[in-house]
């Protein structure tokens, strides 16, 4: 029988668009299905909006290798397509002296993860390039830099509808199963109407949702979808204009980058986020009687000590789609296609959070090569 449609991307976040663009350019008619009423509206628009270097992740994994490519591809779209963006740098500091051995430890993982433009600089170095900025030593990377991620995503959904693909918000995939004649019949659920559509091919790209989606198929024995553990984080602004130019990172404490201040496109200053294990989504701010925001203070007075009382206002939060418990060793991206998987034109993404939106366009491209 013939499919209703040849590709079906589940999840119309930044990576699902992506891999929807990538299909589309490779030549496939494309769905993307949405269960919110907007693009974007889960972790791809509650983030740093930062596009990353590469300086952290264990070389040969699929971060590091995705988010150096993914970098490079990002930068050109962006041009391309009239993307708001700003190549920015940022420094990567050490707020004492005791910290500068691990500093030398992510400039030596960003060399063999390909990062060939990192800057290590002297204190004096550094405070000459911002002079609010507290540090023992930092390294500059000058290819790190913030991106309009909702223009971003925007540009990648109109890249699919010129191709003759659809974004379809307000649906709800309910079930995905793969009939004998080869076809995935996906039901879903839209305006309260329950519908079926069939597809030659699927690619669950859900997020937070992805697991729920991805236990709904039968695969081969030995093979187990991820777990997803959400991971709350909360983001706090500046009030005033900010005195910096560039992004400021404290040394990562494991997977967790630390409180580090970012820029939005306009210039404007903010810190997060931190991390707090959930059992479920909630997008709600909580102060924690005041506690939070003290946590904050501290932390950014580490490399920002001229910080003033009243500076920092509670802004948003977003939480990550992690395939890791509190205290287990931190995972790499899940990309499951037909060979680990078993079943073919299939791939399933699970635990995809930063350097996700780095990476994006090099995920689609691997994405759209596993299931064609």
């Amino acid at each position: 029988m013939t499919a209703d449609v040849d590709s079906i991307v589940i999840g119309a976040g930044v990576v699902g668009l992506a891999i929807g663009r990538a299909l589309a350019m490779h030549g496939h008619e494309v769905l993307v299905l949405e269960q919110h009423g907007l693009i974007g509206s889960e972790t791809s628009s509650r983030n740093s909006e930062v596009i990353h270097a590469g300086l952290y992740y264990p070389t040969g994994s699929l971060r590091a290798r995705l988010c150096v490519a993914g970098k490079q591809m990002l930068y050109r779209f962006c041009e391309d397509n009239g993307v708001t963006h700003k190549r920015c740098g940022k420094l990567l500091v050490a707020t004492k002296r005791e910290e500068i051995g691990k500093l030398e430890d992510i400039g030596a993982t960003a060399k063999r993860n390909g990062v060939l433009d990192l800057v290590p600089l002297t204190q004096a170095e550094a405070k000459k390039l911002e002079p609010e900025a507290q540090c023992e030593a930092a390294y500059l990377s000058p290819s790190t830099g913030v991106i309009d991620s909702h223009g971003y995503m925007v540009a990648l959904e109109g890249h699919i509808t010129s191709r003759g693909g659809q974004v379809v918000l307000n649906t709800r995939v309910d079930g995905v199963t793969r009939r004998p004649d080869g076809l995935f019949e996906v039901t879903t659920t839209s305006d309260g109407q329950s519908g079926v559509i069939t597809a030659n091919r699927v690619v669950n790209a859900a997020g937070h949702g992805a697991t729920r989606i991805g236990r709904m198929l039968g695969f081969k024995d030995g093979y187990t979808v991820p777990a997803t553990y959400p991971a709350k984080g909360h983001y706090y602004s500046y009030a005033g204009k900010s005195p910096f130019q560039r992004l400021i990172y404290p040394m990562p404490q494991g997977a967790w980058l630390g409180l580090h201040l970012t820029l939005d496109v306009a210039g404007k200053a903010k810190f997060g986020p931190d991390i707090e294990w959930k059992d479920e989504i909630s997008y709600h701010f909580e102060h924690n009687d005041g506690e939070r925001e003290a946590t904050f203070y501290r932390e950014v007075r580490r490399y920002w000590p001229g910080l003033p009382d009243g500076g920092l206002q509670a802004d948003y939060t977003g939480v990550r789609p992690k395939i890791y418990r509190e205290n287990e060793p931190v995972a790499d991206f899940a990309i499951h296609g037909p060979e680990l998987h078993g079943m073919a034109h299939f791939a399933g993404l699970y635990g995809i959070e930063s350097p996700g939106l780095t990476s994006s366009l090099a995920i689609g491209e691997m994405v759209a090569g596993m299931v064609a």
